[in-house]
């Protein structure tokens, strides 16, 4: 391609950055100006996309890792004739707009995922680029590559610093994803000043190590050392490839070239000017010559052509393989029928069963029925029980089994599983409850960005027993439990773990935390109902008080607390009290309800409310009122058998009876 229009390209990408920019008085130009000329090779020369359909199935996928450089990927989207207009690029920033500070998902066609805390797009990339390996040894036959594309990730030094990107890389080297490819913007400068004063890693010889194959491009806004690259990797990949691009931040600048003073603020209405006069461009603010509105009207044909010779290959297969696109079109759609919901209801339960075994037999019938669940562990399949009897784990370059090993990487495991949910496969990722910690940023970007995906939390209390209060989570569930858009799911028996799954097969729009016991527990007869009626509610009532009179008491259990809840509601009743018992195992979909149903499972202005949960007493007030008793801890736990640990901390039928008759 002629280096005159990219340049062109170029130019219009540095002049529509600086120019949303300076419009919000807000933004980061050092990255757009800089990354210019990798932005024209990419968006007019190697990426497979369709402005027209987003959505295409084998379209190369761009991730901006460093998503502070937004107006970056806002200027090409824009370019390129995806549904974004200059009008839109003009609201930079501003509430409302499809053009938000950093790229989210759910706001703007064209962003693959929300980006901008360091080093999650990296991890989203890697995930991303595992799903479609997997993909393409599911579908692919001779002469019927229908699976093809490739992932692009721009990251920058922080993206790199940050710890989640390592995480990440090193498990693309060891599957060996030659689908994937990181651009490293390596400008030597952070917000703070020059990159060697907190860094001095050779990132060559690191990602070598990682199994990767480096390609260094000493002139990152050559255009021509830029394409010769990209053209290779076109053609041939045999391992995930980093491109260290060595380019100067804020490229162009008219005084702060070079510096970290143009990284993350505008350039101010004097430097602008200097700088478009520098670069030749015109002062018109958001200018687009006709010369490269015309190449890109001609680029959307060459795209459209592209879909459609694709969209030949598909149809030409699916009827050479209609069992293949069979199961393209379940794992496209997600789909668990009621039938299938039923036969999970109706699998069997034992007396005393740990809510990690029954989440395991669900796991397996679910695997056997749905394809497109890919599970996994951050090394802990064994003891979280995410292990699949009959499947093979996924190894380097054999992308057949539906057993991710993630390793001890938990950070990164939750951050591929939000890339991997954004195809066909819908991610189960487990670890031990105390370890979401380590993975709190990916649940954040998941639940902001409605990632559909599963994660399982073992080991979810003082029950935990002789590891001690540094495995074992008190304030966990209310941490979670404050995040918009995440369900966190505690239930409390075998029956009530088949009902999570139950929320978790029909909800397609965030994720959901499944917050599961090591212990066995009982399983209540009182729970054995259906979905619909019981978990699917958020909170249901398992024991009626006498309703034509006040009750005495509403007792309020979740998870392994439950049936402490139950045992100490039937007490109080063997004592003439009047008393109702609720199951709470999700508190958003429980607020999800109506207000008669609400009022319903919790109302009687004249009942004492108790809570009774193994974790901190942070968010029960708003069901149990000020006069209320938390049954609670609100200290870290203790090292010792589970039953003396349980004791220490009140938790036994006498305990809480006793608590209940003082009042307090």
């Amino acid at each position: 391609m002629e280096e005159e229009i990219l340049s062109e390209i170029a130019g219009t990408i540095r002049g529509l950055s600086m120019d949303g920019v300076q419009k919000a008085n807000s933004g980061h130009p050092g990255l757009p100006m800089g990354c210019a000329e990798l932005g024209a090779c990419l968006w007019a020369d190697f990426l497979r996309y369709n402005p027209k359909n987003p959505d295409w199935f084998n379209r190369d996928r761009f991730v901006l890792s460093a998503g502070h450089g937004s107006m970056f990927l806002y200027s090409l989207l824009h370019l390129s004739g995806y549904d974004l207009t200059l009008d839109d690029l003009k609201s930079f920033r501003q509430l409302g707009s499809k053009t938000p500070g950093h790229p989210e998902k759910m706001d703007t066609p064209g962003v693959e995922v929300s980006t901008g805390p360091l080093g999650q797009g990296v991890a989203n990339a890697v995930g991303m680029a595992l799903s479609y390996k997997i993909l393409e040894n599911r579908f692919n036959r001779a002469s019927f590559p229908i699976v093809s594309n490739k992932i692009v990730c721009l990251a920058g030094d922080g993206c790199l610093m940050e710890g989640v990107s390592s995480e990440a890389s090193s498990l693309a080297g060891h599957l060996c994803l030659n689908n994937l490819i990181l651009v490293y913007d390596m400008n030597y400068v952070t917000l703070d000043g020059d990159w060697k004063d907190s860094c001095s890693d050779d990132q060559v010889l690191r990602y070598k190590s990682y199994g990767w194959d480096v390609v260094v491009v000493k002139d990152g806004n050559d255009i021509t050392e830029i394409q010769s690259v990209f053209q290779k990797l076109k053609k041939t990949m045999e391992k995930p490839t980093l491109v260290v691009l060595h380019t100067v931040i804020g490229k162009g600048a008219a005084t702060k070239e070079g510096t970290h003073k143009v990284h993350g603020s505008p350039l101010g209405p004097e430097e602008l000017k200097a700088t478009k006069k520098k670069l030749d461009l015109p002062e018109e603010p958001f200018y687009v010559s006709s010369l490269v509105r015309d190449f890109f009207k001609k680029k959307q044909i060459e795209c459209q052509k592209e879909e459609d010779e694709w969209q030949g290959l598909f149809d030409r297969w699916k009827k050479a393989y209609p069992d293949l696109y069979e199961l393209y079109q379940k794992m496209e759609n997600h789909a668990a029928s009621d039938e299938v919901l039923e036969e999970i209801r109706k699998l069997p339960v034992e007396a005393n069963m740990a809510g990690r075994k029954m989440s395991n037999v669900v796991l397996q019938a679910l695997a056997e029925k749905l394809p497109y669940f890919l599970v996994g562990s951050a090394d802990l399949s064994e003891s979280d029980f995410t292990f699949l009897k009959n499947e093979k784990p996924i190894v380097p370059k054999d992308f057949s089994g539906k057993i991710v090993r993630y390793g001890i990487r938990e950070f990164a495991m939750t951050a591929m599983a939000n890339g991997i949910s954004t195809t066909f496969l819908r991610p189960v990722v487990g670890t031990f409850f105390c370890f979401s910690d380590y993975a709190r940023p990916a649940i954040r970007l998941g639940a902001l960005s409605h990632h559909p995906t599963v994660l399982i939390y073992t080991h979810d209390s003082i029950g935990l027993g002789e590891d001690g209060p540094t495995h074992q989570p008190v304030e966990h569930l209310a941490a979670l439990r404050a995040m918009p858009n995440l369900y966190v799911m505690r239930p409390g028996d075998a029956n009530e773990v088949k009902g999570a799954y139950g929320f978790i097969l029909k909800h397609q729009t965030g994720p959901t935390a499944l917050v599961l016991t090591r212990q066995p527990l009982p399983t209540l007869q009182e729970t054995d109902r259906s979905f619909a009626e019981g978990v699917m509610k958020g909170a249901y009532i398992l024991i009626e008080e006498d309703r034509s009179k006040p009750a005495d008491y509403i007792l309020i259990g979740t998870g392994s607390e439950l049936h402490l809840a139950v045992e100490v509601g039937k007490k109080l009743k063997g004592e003439g009290k009047n008393v109702r018992v609720v199951s709470m195992p999700c508190h958003r979909l429980f607020e999800d309800q109506g207000y008669d149903y609400k009022t319903y499972v919790l109302g009687g202005s004249l009942a004492k409310r108790v809570s009774i949960e193994a974790g901190v007493s942070f968010g029960w007030s708003k069901y149990i009122g000020p006069e209320g008793i938390a049954i609670s801890i609100d200290e870290f736990g203790r090292s010792a058998p589970i039953n003396d640990v349980m004791r220490y901390f009140g938790f036994t039928v006498d305990q809480i009876m006793e608590r209940i008759r003082k009042g307090y």
